[in-house]
């Protein structure tokens, strides 16, 4: 139970943080909401050939990978505030407390899929006028599963911050990271219209099946096999990345 209150109280800290400075959240959905207006139009003649055959449709395809790229790629930066705790002594002084170093963890954790959620949510909202619709009970099992995306990927941030601890060192480890991973899991667009050796590749991607499965959610096919598949496993890669960051967490903070 001490653990789960010293989660609570950490995840308190870190969301009052953010209510003081909800610029944040704006400035989060800056950038996909001009992919939404200036390159989504694009995408009609582009996914002619899956079926668009309207802007409604050809925003069913995006939104939903552009919002695991959001989760995916906002995950992975999150290391840079933990580094700025670390420097600015927040950490040190956590470390003559009692409280659970999982909680320090997860708590910083929870607030980052708060954040993800908020600004998902406003994403969805403003592509509402521009013809996307989605029933509610898919669209709440969708922000489940982007919730999964970013405990894994501000998990694995947060551990190669621990591991790196240099801005300059980090910033460079996460765009190596993030490129690849967005660009495999079909995030701008459907991998479907890949050729062959990148369809293959991209399975080893954990995150194209969370985009799949996004997608089909958006698309109001709650029982496609993609969906159950995309949230088994990225539980499964949150499960791994979380218990690996705790374990580096309980030794760095000591």
């Amino acid at each position: 139970m001490k653990t789960f209150r010293d989660i609570w109280l950490v995840f308190q800290r870190h969301m009052l943080l953010m209510v003081r400075s909800p610029l944040s959240i704006v400035l989060g959905v800056a950038q996909p909401v001009v992919y939404m207006a200036l390159f989504a139009p694009l995408l009609k003649p582009a996914l002619a050939s899956m079926g668009a055959g309207s802007m409604t449709d050809a925003y069913r395809i995006y939104v939903p990978g552009m919002l695991v790229a959001l989760a995916l790629g906002g995950g992975l930066y999150v290391g840079f505030g933990l580094l700025a705790e670390i420097g600015s002594g927040v950490v040190e002084r956590a470390r003559v407390t009692a409280v659970s170093r999982v909680a320090l963890l997860l708590g910083r954790a929870l607030r980052d899929v708060v954040t993800l959620v908020v600004q998902a949510a406003l994403l969805t909202v403003l592509a509402m006028p521009l013809g996307l619709f989605v029933e509610i009970p898919d669209l709440l099992l969708a922000y489940a599963l982007l919730a999964l995306v970013t405990l894994s990927s501000s998990a694995v941030s947060y551990g190669i911050a621990l591991k790196v601890t240099d801005p300059h060192v980090l910033g460079q480890v996460v765009n190596n990271l993030a490129q690849p991973l967005m660009l495999l899991s079909g995030t701008l667009l459907p991998l479907a219209l890949a050729p062959l050796w990148l369809r293959r590749l991209s399975q080893g991607n954990p995150f194209s099946r969370a985009v799949t499965g996004t997608r089909a959610l958006f698309a109001g096919h709650a029982a496609d096999a993609a969906v159950w598949q995309g949230l088994g496993l990225m539980a499964v890669v949150a499960a791994l990345a979380l218990a690996w960051s705790a374990r580096l967490f309980a030794r760095s903070v000591r």
